[in-house]
């Protein structure tokens, strides 16, 4: 019996030293890695569509915090429903679910996700280089202030 005692306070102890309890700035810290690394994959999943570039500067809203990154997120995924575009807007759904995710544990205040509007352009092909050409520079601004991710 006390050999199994001895056994398990040994387990226990190394079981102890083996597991890391991230503290809230390392875990802020590897959740803005995360946003960030899935940011810099859906710029190469852009630039591998081999678009042509864009002729004029295209407008980005700007990057203040998580609530309004949450917010800009949800409206250039609701613009990407396109068939061409599956790549690309899953994985801006997917960093707008982290980024949401990240500023409710953060208890930053969040505007309800936008509804999706139907687009009936007359460019639809322009409209969709637009769209593609806003996101790249909103994930390029995105990275650059990637420490806004610290701020609601």
């Amino acid at each position: 019996m006390r050999n199994i005692l001895a056994l398990l306070c040994v387990f226990l102890m190394a079981a102890d030293q083996s597991t890391i309890l991230l503290t809230k700035g390392e875990s802020i810290k590897n959740t803005i890695h995360n946003i960030v690394n899935i940011a810099q994959i859906t710029l190469v999943h852009i630039k591998k569509l081999k678009l042509p570039a864009t002729p004029t500067e295209v407008p980005t809203p700007s990057i203040d915090g998580l609530s309004s990154i949450s917010h800009d997120l949800g409206v250039l995924d609701n613009e990407l429903q396109h068939p061409f575009l599956i790549q690309i807007q899953a994985d801006v759904s997917s960093l707008e679910g982290r980024v949401r995710s990240f500023a409710l544990s953060m208890e930053c205040p969040l505007k309800p996700k936008p509804a999706v509007q139907t687009d009936e352009s007359v460019f639809p092909d322009s409209r969709l280089y637009m769209t593609v050409a806003k996101v790249q520079h909103y994930l390029e601004k995105l990275i650059l202030n990637k420490g806004k991710l610290k701020l609601c």
